[in-house]
C-alpha cells in the first residue's frame, strides 16, 4: 500500500517542460513522506521530445525507466512516462495539462495534471 501511494504520488508530481527545443533527457527524483516518516523515492530516467504547435502552444512527450525505492524494500524498475501541452492565452497567461503513467506488478497508475500560470 505504501509503495502504491508513493508510485502514484510520483507519477503526478509537478514537473515543467524545458524550452521548446527537440529531443532531451530528463532525470527527476520525487521523494515521499508521511509526516516525518520517509516512505521512499521514485527516480525517472526519461528521454523525450518537445516541440511547438503554432506560435502560442507547445507539447512534450517523455518516457523511460523509473527506479522505485520504497523504504525498506528492494529497488524495483518500472516504466513511466508523461505527455503535456501548454497554450499561451495571452503574453502573461499560460494554461497547461499533463497525463502520466507508471507501471506496477499489480496495477498501472495514471495521473492527470492541469493548471494556469500567470507571469508578472
Amino acid at each position: 500500500m505504501i509503495k502504491s501511494a508513493l508510485v502514484a504520488a510520483a507519477a503526478v508530481a509537478f514537473s515543467a517542460p524545458a524550452a521548446l527545443a527537440g529531443p532531451y533527457v530528463n532525470v527527476e527524483s520525487n521523494s515521499g513522506f508521511t509526516g516525518a516518516d520517509y516512505q521512499g523515492a521514485v527516480t525517472d530516467l526519461h528521454v523525450g521530445y518537445e516541440g511547438g504547435l503554432g506560435e502560442s502552444a507547445g507539447y512534450y512527450l517523455q518516457a523511460g525507466p523509473a527506479l522505485v525505492a520504497a523504504d525498506g524494500e528492494d529497488l524495483e524498475t518500472e516504466l513511466s512516462g508523461k505527455a503535456g501541452l501548454g497554450i499561451d492565452v495571452t503574453e502573461n497567461l499560460n494554461i497547461y495539462g499533463e497525463v502520466s503513467f507508471i507501471t506496477d506488478d499489480a496495477d498501472n497508475f495514471y495521473g492527470v495534471k492541469s493548471g494556469v500560470k500567470y507571469t508578472f
